[in-house]
């Protein structure tokens, strides 16, 4: 993986999702009068997440050439470490997305990116891998639609710090991921080679709780 060749997919990638945000418009959830009280303790990222996932990837299926894709693959497993797979004309190397979603304007914090032990089965499989995580922000509405404010395509490799949660499934962590310009440009090999380090330092912190 060149940084070369990652800096461009990522425009690429950027470029057809704030495309593909124009087309989806707001999302109707609910009406007023099912309502009355508003969106309260469900204005969050994660009460609607799933639905904005499913939004993006059935949008991406049916807009796919309009992006400048040749193929959009979705995948079918819950357990998989990615949401879809494309490949982007004049391109010879898939890429392969995990889309998240972001409250417009929340707090920063670690969030969970992507199993750990998943991650490294990914790399395993592909050591010259394209993975990135698409980030939408969403807005909600008082007439309880949501809305996605853009989104940050963020190459994993460049995520500056690098985190394996050791009582939290071995996943990866950060909170950078939704900011470009703390980005750290690796390729793979150093990517990989900080990521399995991070990965050996949680099973050790793991195996001394479990003892402890």
């Amino acid at each position: 993986m060149s940084i070369e060749r990652t800096e461009r997919l990522q425009v690429k990638l950027q470029n057809s999702l704030n495309s593909l945000i124009e087309k989806i418009g707001k999302i109707q959830i609910g009406t007023v009068e099912q309502f009355p009280l508003g969106w309260r303790k469900a204005a969050k990222g994660r009460t609607v997440w799933r639905i904005i996932e499913e939004v993006i990837t059935q949008n991406l299926e049916k807009y796919y050439v309009e992006l400048d894709m040749t193929s959009i693959t979705v995948s079918d497993s819950e357990t998989s470490v990615h949401d879809f797979a494309t490949l982007f004309k004049d391109e010879d190397k898939q890429i392969y997305v995990n889309v998240k979603s972001a409250v417009l304007g929340g707090k920063t914090q670690k969030d969970d990116i992507s199993k750990g032990l998943g991650l490294r089965n990914f790399y395993a499989s592909d050591n010259d891998g394209e993975f990135f995580v698409a980030t939408f922000f969403i807005k909600f509405n008082e007439d309880m639609t949501i809305e996605i404010d853009g989104c940050v395509v963020f190459p994993i490799a460049w995520i500056p710090d690098i985190y394996i949660n050791p009582s939290n499934n071995g996943n990866l962590q950060s909170s950078k991921y939704k900011d470009l310009s703390t980005a750290v440009k690796r390729d793979a090999k150093e990517f990989s080679e900080l990521f399995e380090k991070a990965m050996q330092i949680a099973l050790r912190k793991r195996v001394i709780k479990l003892n402890s």
